[in-house]
């Protein structure tokens, strides 16, 4: 019998700074080349109000699941939720809001799990930055399929656009 190597769950409040923790982890690894070191100063100093948006949304209802290693390192993170308003269009109620796996778990199959965790076999819309072919093939190969809408991303991540991607019929490529 094979055990799997990392466990999926819904988080608690305790567990929000660490997956905010894991979270910048995972933008460091994949972010560096497109974002000042600032930027990630900037996130890391704001963190603790993240904490507290994150657990105020759980209080909610609100769903964050997160993939743990055996002795509890956060190693992925996951949610999703309504579709926005700007995405009315597809006709798609339920957007994957994100969904990041650090490096040291890529290609272990955790993302798919956590992507089937939050969204099952349902439609879903999704926004992935235009510069990141890694994130682009992975939806791709769950059934999402890039549907032409681009948007220019603000703040923070000016400079940078995003790729709307669509799954419908529950299919998978």
């Amino acid at each position: 019998m094979t055990t799997e190597p990392y466990s999926i769950r819904l988080a608690t409040p305790e567990d929000i700074p660490a997956a905010l923790e894991m979270k910048l982890r995972a933008w460091e690894e994949t972010y560096s080349a497109q974002r000042p070191a600032s930027f990630f100063e900037n996130a890391r100093a704001s963190l603790e109000k993240q904490a507290d948006w994150w657990t105020r949304g759980l209080a909610q209802g609100a769903e964050l699941w997160i993939a743990t290693t055996a002795d509890g390192e956060v190693v992925g993170v996951a949610g999703g939720g309504p579709a926005s308003d700007d995405d009315a269009d597809t006709g798609i109620s339920i957007e994957l809001q994100l969904l990041y796996v650090l490096a040291l778990a890529h290609g272990t199959g955790l993302g798919a799990r956590l992507l089937e965790t939050v969204l099952g076999q349902r439609d879903a819309v999704l926004w992935v930055l235009e510069n990141n072919p890694r994130a682009q093939a992975f939806y791709a190969k769950q059934g999402f399929v890039a549907d032409g809408r681009v948007e220019a991303l603000l703040d923070d991540w000016a400079g940078l656009n995003e790729v709307r991607m669509v799954r419908r019929g529950g299919t998978r490529g």
